[in-house]
């Protein structure tokens, strides 16, 4: 009987966890919009390197870090675990590249996006957010990170890294 606990996958979510939040720490400016995108490059990895489940609990449990240590509010959540969920997804059942880079894209620009407005308005009582006011911001980052991913995890998996992270 095959062992459902898989240390190294486990091992390796606490590594994008870690990388996840004090990458939060780094972010520019892009067009009046705050560009933060490790997150969105630990999704992708997260998603070519453990799955869905695994990716999305990582989003999850740094979007606890974040907000715990201050380095986030609650929009953290719908933003992450969307792309993480959509790209670890389609990764999952495709193996191409190009579906986990638009899988996090949409999953966190435009479903995030779409979905913090009700964390706004009914959770946090900012009666002036509109359904739309997050979309862009949230697409402008998660842009900067798969950008970043297209050339970090394309390059791993040009040269065989990709492959041998099958666990």
């Amino acid at each position: 009987m095959k062992n459902k606990i898989n240390i190294r996958k486990i091992t390796l979510t606490g590594i994008f966890i870690a990388i996840s939040v004090v990458g939060s720490l780094f972010s520019f400016p892009v067009l009046g919009s705050k560009c933060a995108p490790i997150q969105h490059l630990m999704n992708i990895m997260g998603a070519v390197f453990l799955g869905p489940w695994y990716t999305l609990a990582a989003a999850f449990i740094t979007s606890i870090l974040r907000n715990l240590l201050g380095l986030g509010t609650l929009m953290a959540f719908p933003g992450s675990m969307c792309g993480a969920l959509l790209s670890g997804v389609l990764y999952y059942y495709s193996k191409k590249l190009y579906l986990a880079y638009i899988g996090e894209v949409v999953g966190t620009g435009i479903i995030g996006g779409l979905l913090a407005y009700p964390v706004a308005a009914f959770v946090l009582g900012n009666t002036q957010a509109a359904v739309f006011a997050f979309v862009v911001p949230f697409l402008i980052s998660t842009c900067g990170g798969a950008v970043l991913a297209v050339i970090i995890v394309g390059g791993m998996k040009k040269s065989g890294i990709v492959e041998r992270f099958d666990f």
